[in-house]
């Protein structure tokens, strides 16, 4: 997960294997550039995306990266895994360096997953604090009443966690067909809520993460770079 910060003696230390010394008159003579500015203060922090020269030679040139994708079914929602197919496989080979995922859905889940090199922003996401709504598109066995919508608006006991799970807003959008509005992410959470109604879940489909909604034209294993409209609904 790309979100290290260094100071820039200890980030050219480690990068060019130089001593104290050494490292003292290269900066006092103005060899090393940050973002384009020679810098001179070893004490300087250092972020994952800042551009860092010395003597013409490129240390550091990351770009953060910001991916929507449209998850199938059979899916593993993780970086690597021995036995299922994961959402990084989804992408070229040459498209996947530092990747992480910035929020997970289970197996046979689908809908939208953001991919990431930038740490503070999949750690923006996922705060309880901020809390991030995510929305869910749910069809199930059986059918739904009014029931439901006070049970989620009131929370629900989850013994194993030992916690009342925030007010979730449900809207039935037909017998066996709702939408479900959530700031948390517990284990299965949705699955088992609807389970203390022993109402199974057929399929479980993300629509949007906060104000950002999946691309239509996606299909699903289809991902796309987010545009800069896209990544200013979390700028706040």
């Amino acid at each position: 997960m790309t979100s290290r910060y260094h100071r820039l003696d200890r980030f050219l230390s480690t990068r060019l294997q130089i001593s104290r010394s050494n490292l003292r008159l290269l900066l006092a003579a103005g060899r090393v550039q940050v973002n384009g500015v020679a810098e001179r203060d070893r004490q300087r922090r250092i972020g994952p995306f800042d551009l860092v020269v010395c003597d013409g030679e490129i240390l550091q040139a990351n770009r953060p990266r910001y991916l929507m994708l449209n998850k199938p079914a059979a899916v593993v929602s993780a970086t690597c895994d021995d036995h299922h197919p994961t959402v990084l496989d989804l992408l070229p080979n040459d498209q996947r360096e530092g990747l992480h995922l910035a929020g997970r859905l289970d197996f046979n889940s689908t809908g939208l997953v953001l991919l990431t090199n930038d740490g503070d922003w999949s750690r923006q996401l996922s705060q309880p604090e901020n809390r991030v709504r995510k929305h869910y598109r749910v069809t199930l066995e059986k059918p739904l009443t009014e029931e439901y919508v006070t049970a989620f608006a009131d929370g629900m006991w989850f013994e194993y966690e030992g916690i009342v799970t925030r007010p979730a807003e449900l809207k039935i959008r037909s017998p066996f067909e709702a939408d479900v509005w959530l700031c948390e992410g517990r284990y299965h959470q949705i699955k088992r809520m609807f389970g203390r109604f022993d109402n199974k879940v057929l399929t479980l489909h993300r629509v949007a993460i906060g104000n950002l909604v999946l691309d239509e034209k996606l299909k699903p294993g289809e991902w796309r770079e987010l545009t800069a409209s896209e990544l200013a609904v979390f700028s706040d």
